[in-house]
């Protein structure tokens, strides 16, 4: 049996405070393991993500994300938390660049608050009626704003915009109606939102595991999107949002979308928790 590290962080802390925000194990070095094993692992952790650091030629580390279930080519929280503990292993410093299976993401920090570069966006209609909509969400037709999209600035996701900070706390997910809205890569996933001042906002962010429809505490790669939303709305740039998750799961935790001519910026707060080794 040989002796494997990780650390357990959390991404998107509120105010920096340790046990908020949402969790991440990070394994120091992902080369011993197959596929098979990786995937198993993420399952014991059984975060909403796992991540492997493997070597790159292209960039200070190539990452992995795993959730319990499949792995994903791009994640907000994972990235960041990733890029934390390469710094903490002096794979790189401040600035570094990740590689992921959706490309190349540059990482930056300022001291514990690391900031990713997202992917240029894209995005699509949603054809799917309103009121479907809000029946999958367990919401009035009046509580959903104007032109929810399917945003891609890395996983392509479904950005709600509704009336009401109330009405993003109303949402209670009907898993079998909203299972049948899904993105280009087969998911059911639905990000949430409302502005509750010019620069502020409420999200919630559900995604399906093995029938059900879990809730994430802080998700950034929806923060992304919802950064190609505002793109895709022509809202005036630069833009800067705090972003509150993570109140209805017990697990506060606050996003920094920054939105300019030239990029999407998603940042948050990083905190190391624990580590330890898995035995196999």
């Amino acid at each position: 049996m040989s002796s494997h590290p990780f650390r357990l962080v959390n991404v998107f802390t509120a105010a920096a405070q340790a046990l908020t925000g949402n969790p991440l194990c990070v394994f120091e070095n992902g080369a011993d393991f197959s596929d098979a094993v990786m995937q198993n692992l993420a399952r014991q952790f059984n975060l909403s993500e796992t991540t492997f650091i493997l070597p790159s030629t292209r960039a200070v580390a190539r990452v992995r994300i795993f959730t319990p279930n499949y792995e994903m080519p791009f994640a907000g929280h994972p990235t960041l938390g990733t890029a934390h503990v390469c710094r903490a292993l002096h794979l790189g410093g401040d600035a570094l660049v990740l590689e992921t299976q959706a490309g190349l993401i540059p990482v930056h920090a300022d001291g514990d608050r690391w900031t990713l570069t997202a992917l240029r966006p894209s995005w699509r209609e949603l054809d799917v009626p309103r009121d479907e909509l809000a029946e999958a969400l367990r919401v009035e037709p009046g509580d959903i704003g104007e032109r929810p999209l399917w945003v891609k600035a890395g996983k392509e996701q479904l950005i709600i915009p509704l009336e009401s900070a109330d009405a993003v706390l109303r949402v209670n997910p009907v898993a079998e109606r909203l299972s049948k809205i899904t993105s280009e890569d087969g998911q059911s996933m639905a990000y949430v939102f409302a502005f509750t001042g010019a620069s502020t906002v409420q999200s919630r962010f559900f995604f399906p595991q093995i029938g059900a429809y879990l809730e994430d505490p802080a998700t950034g790669s929806a923060t992304a999107n919802l950064g190609g939303w505002c793109v895709a709305m022509q809202r005036p740039k630069p833009l800067k949002l705090q972003i509150s998750q993570g109140a209805m799961v017990k697990r506060p935790s606050t996003l920094f979308l920054e939105v300019n001519e030239a990029e999407i910026l998603v940042g948050g707060d990083v905190i190391e928790i624990g580590r330890g080794a898995i035995s196999l």
